[in-house]
């Protein structure tokens, strides 16, 4: 028995003994068990809540994300269960919230909120960077419908956060690749610049030189996230500079981004960039 199981289940059909359920497994949740040795992932710890709720219970938020694709979801994350039980293990957060037939499907052979739900649930539940962050990604694994969500925002007119849903829905963009670079799109944003375009495929004579993070093809400007790949592998490294050369030599302008920059002379100096292909604030 590799995966997650009721443990009373597996003695009353017989499977294990009471000795063999002690020792060879232990218990995630009240009942539910697994493996000695293993380490569960996201999504047996989901299962687990699940048969931890008698099966009654539906995954949504961060779990549901994970079970739609979503990546750079932490193993650990709290699994949330749409169950009336005010007092879950540790480890699981209940929610006594409505959810209409419309509102489930499955995944993994596990019921889940729609991708469409778990957006309306992450986009006013989550704090406003985080929102986005997370809608980047629901949207880049499984797109969803803007329209949809807020459907559901008309259906429940009381629920807390629809101010923000209404808010971050339209910054959502399927193409960021990464938190950080969810991140970047929204400090642009926020510093009052034009939305740019994401992944930008850029081409020479038909070849293709490189597909850009984000930025504006009107000005020939990019920005950049540089994760630390460029100091670590010097393979990439040399890429990363011939590809560089290679979209200057086409006529974009190219800011790069690492971790230690700041804020504001991130900005400034995609400010500059932009003022140098004519761009000026309206």
């Amino acid at each position: 028995m590799s995966d997650v199981f009721i443990g009373s289940e597996a003695v009353l059909l017989g499977k294990l003994t009471p000795y063999e359920l002690r020792s060879r497994f232990r218990s995630i949740y009240p009942d539910v068990y697994l493996a000695g040795y293993a380490v569960p992932s996201l999504q047996q710890r989901s299962e687990a809540a699940w048969l931890w709720s008698g099966r009654r219970g539906v995954l949504a938020g961060l779990a549901a994300a994970a079970l739609h694709g979503s990546k750079w979801i932490d193993v650990d994350e709290p699994v949330e269960l749409v169950w009336r039980n005010p007092h879950p293990p540790a480890g699981v957060i209940t929610r006594n919230h409505r959810l209409d037939d419309d509102e489930i499907t499955h995944a993994a052979r596990l019921p889940v909120t729609t991708p469409a739900r778990t957006a309306y649930d992450l986009g006013r539940l989550l704090p406003r960077s985080n929102a986005v962050t997370r809608l980047d990604a629901l949207m880049q694994a499984t797109p969803y419908s803007a329209e949809d969500v807020l459907v559901l925002a008309k259906r429940y007119p009381g629920a807390r956060g629809l101010r923000q849903l209404r808010a971050v829905l339209p910054l959502v963009d399927g193409g960021s690749a990464s938190p950080k670079e969810s991140w970047l799109r929204m400090l642009l944003l926020d510093a009052g610049l034009p939305r740019p375009t994401t992944q930008i495929p850029v081409h020479e004579s038909w070849r293709l030189i490189g597909i850009l993070d984000m930025g504006w093809i009107k000005y020939k400007v990019a920005v950049e996230y540089d994760g630390d790949q460029h100091r670590t592998d010097r393979r990439q490294y040399v890429r990363d500079q011939k590809r560089l050369r290679d979209l200057e030599a086409v006529g974009w302008i190219v800011v790069r981004v690492i971790a230690e920059d700041r804020p504001g002379d991130v900005i400034r100096r995609v400010r500059q960039a932009l003022a140098a292909r004519g761009y000026r604030d309206t």
